[in-house]
């Protein structure tokens, strides 16, 4: 049987092309652009690089006026409220050095620690309840219940009013002496509260009030993500004789995990910055019990004219607001790294 001959690849044809047509060669590499000592040079651009960089310029020319307004809203008062944070300045006269005495002086400040107080008790109440009622309303509305989309909107419309509208609004139903809720209460025969203007009350009722804007927001994204799961799995578990406790616990709370914890963040920074509902409501008042921290940096930069000290304060709230983004990520990011380390086969445990 012939023997058949071997293939003839690319590089050989290369080869014995170079070969045979060797002044051709030199001929085409003068014309591509190659030195006479062999070395490659770029060819020149073709009609289609000509067009793709004339195309990214005028790209470039119509995203530069919102690029500049970006740079200019948030780039740039970020890095001067960070300088100005080491100085003292009453947006008035010419500024000085400080140094870190801003910083130094926020430890010491007992209106910020209380500011402080005020927020992290704020945090604790909102958050956790915004998203145990938001979790309990958005189970009840993924049943087929009639007027389901009509009790969803009710529930989701306060969210959409202003901040403002409802501290407004809430600041006429408690009023201590003409509201609506003495009224009521005296009809049942409860004494007359100072809601908003009591000390001991002021803080819990910003969180009542909250909750009633704040868990519509729970409630939609729970509610949808409840609705992402498999049915087949409820069914599945509920065939194995699982009870709605059960069922809630083992099967709809970790298919929930990624929403909640989404919800747990945004409340939470949410919470850390609120301010328009203080301002409007009580002013940080009665006696500095609603005083949080954005009110007191407002305070100190816009009515006491320390804009240096609040710079400072506003630059020790990023740092806590950077933690709070942070930490969960490092956290995961730690324990999907631990788990990917497989741990060899007969090693000691």
């Amino acid at each position: 049987m012939p023997r058949l001959p071997a293939p003839l690849t690319l590089a050989e044809r290369h080869h014995h092309t170079r070969a045979d047509n060797g002044d051709a060669e030199r001929g085409d590499d003068l014309t591509s652009g190659a030195t006479p000592g062999g070395t490659p040079r770029r060819p020149p651009p073709g009609p289609w690089q000509r067009r793709l960089r004339g195309e990214q310029a005028t790209a470039w020319l119509f995203v530069s006026p919102s690029v500049l307004i970006i740079l200019g809203l948030s780039v740039v008062p970020v890095a001067w409220s960070l300088l100005l944070s080491f100085r003292a300045d009453d947006l008035v006269t010419p500024s000085r050095w400080v140094g870190l005495g801003n910083y130094r002086a926020l430890v010491q400040d007992p209106h910020f620690g209380q500011a402080v107080r005020n927020t992290i008790l704020y945090t604790v109440l909102y958050v956790p309840l915004s998203i145990a009622l938001g979790l309990a309303l958005a189970l009840v509305l993924n049943r087929r219940i009639r007027l389901v989309g009509l009790y969803r909107t009710l529930i989701f419309v306060p969210f959409v009013i202003s901040a403002t509208a409802q501290g407004v609004l809430f600041s006429f139903v408690l009023d201590p002496e003409f509201g609506v809720a003495n009224s009521v209460l005296h009809k049942l025969g409860v004494s007359p509260q100072g809601f908003l203007t009591d000390p001991g009350q002021a803080l819990p009722v910003l969180v009542a009030i909250s909750l009633w804007s704040g868990t519509g927001f729970c409630v939609v994204v729970i509610l949808a993500a409840l609705q992402d799961v498999p049915p087949s799995l409820i069914e599945a578990a509920r065939l194995d004789g699982a009870g709605r406790w059960h069922l809630l616990r083992h099967v709809i709370l970790p298919a929930l995990a990624p929403v909640l914890t989404f919800l747990l963040l945004w409340q939470t920074i949410n919470a850390l910055q609120v301010f328009d509902l203080v301002y409007v409501t009580t002013k940080g008042g009665p006696l500095g019990s609603t005083t949080v921290i954005v009110y007191f940096i407002w305070e100190q930069a816009f009515k006491n004219f320390t804009a240096g000290y609040g710079a400072a304060a506003a630059y020790a709230l990023a740092v806590v607001l950077f933690l709070v983004f942070a930490v969960p990520r490092l956290v995961r990011a730690v324990r999907g790294r631990s788990r990917g380390i497989r741990r060899p086969e007969g090693a000691a445990r």
